[in-house]
């Protein structure tokens, strides 16, 4: 799927057992469990997080997503809009990104757009006239959205807490003055056995305290490359209309579809 279905929510915008604790013990320091009542703690926010997470049916978000390639000193910066909601028992996410500007050049129209239903994932890549399909789950077994992308992308607010918990050693930072007044900033750094451990070295997310969700979403990989996605003017629990989800492909553009990959007892 286009850049691990668009990297970027991706990496950062579906939230199981043995949960870390994200502080260093070896000092004696309470376990970030048992400090939980502290409103300022890892484990307060996280719990917090998850809070919100559960009860959320709906999102959208406007979408600032810039890939840097500093050994390659090369930069992209993508613009557009985010769409998530649960209909029918079933979650789907939309993603349209509008412009695209390479390194210091102008901006530039640059339409793209990625669907997901819980079945097929879909990219749309306008400037070639061409689809990718690829099927992710079962009809009978759709999968949420935010699920899927946690498979390869961690999304702190939208993944499960304890699942994230059990790859990560997650702290809190410090941020800047002006951040620190409005959100908080934690640290996820990759446990030696984390499945994440080859793919990001840490994910910094810096999340809203109004609304208890990431506004931006900082990861470095193991190649260098830094991944930041700014989650701006947030609505969630607003009515999405289903139309909003709707499949279009012109007729013109290419199909590239991949069904499911089935084990043979499956078959």
């Amino acid at each position: 799927m286009h850049r691990v279905i668009i990297t970027g929510f991706i990496l950062a915008v579906s939230l199981a057992p043995s949960a870390s604790c994200a502080l260093d013990q070896t000092d004696g320091t309470p376990c970030c469990r048992v400090e939980s009542h502290e409103p300022n703690s890892v484990q307060a926010i996280l719990d917090r997080l998850e809070r919100r997470a559960t009860n959320l049916n709906s999102y959208q978000c406007k979408l600032d997503y810039i890939f840097k390639q500093p050994l390659l000193e090369s930069q992209t910066r993508r613009k557009g809009v985010l769409y998530y909601a649960k209909i029918d028992k079933r979650s789907y996410l939309r993603i349209d990104f509008n412009t695209l500007q390479y390194d210091d050049e102008p901006q530039q129209k640059h339409k793209e757009q990625f669907f997901f239903d819980g079945i097929w994932g879909t990219y749309i890549d306008y400037q070639s006239h061409s689809v990718q399909r690829q099927q992710v789950a079962e009809p009978n077994a759709p999968v949420d959205a935010f699920a899927l992308v946690s498979r390869r992308v961690p999304v702190l607010g939208f993944s499960r807490i304890e699942d994230l918990q059990q790859q990560f050693e997650i702290q809190r930072v410090q941020a800047n003055a002006a951040e620190t007044a409005s959100s908080y900033q934690l640290r996820l750094t990759a446990k030696p056995d984390s499945t994440y451990h080859d793919d990001y070295v840490t994910i910094d997310v810096q999340i809203d305290k109004k609304h208890e969700l990431p506004v931006r979403i900082t990861a470095v990989t193991t190649e260098e490359d830094v991944h930041e996605i700014a989650l701006a003017a947030p609505k969630t629990n607003q009515a999405i209309a289903r139309e909003r989800f709707t499949l279009e492909i012109p007729r013109d553009f290419s199909v590239e579809t991949v069904p499911l990959k089935r084990s043979p007892a499956s078959k």
